[in-house]
């Protein structure tokens, strides 16, 4: 699934007359490098969710071939908990990933998808998260999102406390997730603290390059460390 539905309000005045996912980047919208990395890990269809002129993403999506698009439009929004609930019944049985329609990523040595899915254990793992290093990342992150254990296993900071970990937008998780959810719009961070809590969160860190896609200054950014090649040429 590609969450493509979030109103984009820190890209503004950007996300104005468009959505958020439909910005370019490197000559490509967000949403088909997504799509495109989901088709590169073998991925044949996906759900993409839209509220935010979803008619914009419904066209940007219509001419697909792989992955095949099942749109989602949201009226209300769900948010991410929300819409990820409800397109269950296309997700399969098993473990699925969920991308945010404005994760942007080059693959170190091995796919990143690739790395989660052999990485996920349904055994042991209710979510399998991609994280950042904190210090590799521009821009505003905050106290950064998360802390890992030896084994991988996650947990948030504490009052004061730095996370060495940002949440790179794409994730592996598994249908039992949603077992005890609420009704109606939730954040998928609600099912973070109760995989955190049964200890069934955890994470895998990124080997290549992810971009922090928050302001306009992020776009900007990005797009010069792509033309300048630097990259590409590494990773």
């Amino acid at each position: 699934m590609v969450l493509a539905a979030g109103l984009g309000l820190r890209m503004r005045p950007l996300t104005e007359t468009t959505a958020k996912p439909l910005l370019t980047l490197d000559g490509t919208s967000l949403l088909d490098h997504a799509l495109d990395r989901l088709a590169a890990a073998g991925v044949q269809q996906a759900v993409v969710n839209a509220h935010w002129h979803a008619d914009k993403v419904a066209a940007a999506v219509a001419g697909r071939g792989v992955p095949h698009v099942i749109l989602q439009r949201e009226d209300p929004v769900l948010e991410t908990g929300g819409g990820v609930a409800r397109a269950l019944p296309h997700l399969g049985e098993g473990p699925f990933a969920v991308v945010n329609g404005d994760a942007m990523w080059l693959d170190g040595p091995r796919q990143a998808l690739a790395r989660m899915a052999a990485a996920f254990d349904p055994a042991s793992m209710d979510g399998l998260l991609l994280v950042v290093r904190s210090a590799q990342v521009e821009g505003e992150i905050g106290r950064g999102d998360f802390l890992l254990d030896p084994l991988g296993r996650v947990r948030r900071p504490r009052e004061r406390e730095l996370a060495p970990y940002v949440f790179a937008g794409v994730q592996i998780l598994a249908p039992q997730l949603f077992r005890d959810i609420p009704d109606g719009p939730f954040s998928l961070n609600l099912l973070y603290d109760q995989a955190i809590d049964s200890g069934r969160l955890f994470a895998l860190v990124h080997d290549g390059v992810w971009f922090h896609l928050s302001t306009p200054p992020d776009l900007e950014r990005a797009e010069a460390a792509l033309r300048a090649g630097l990259v590409r040429a590494l990773f």
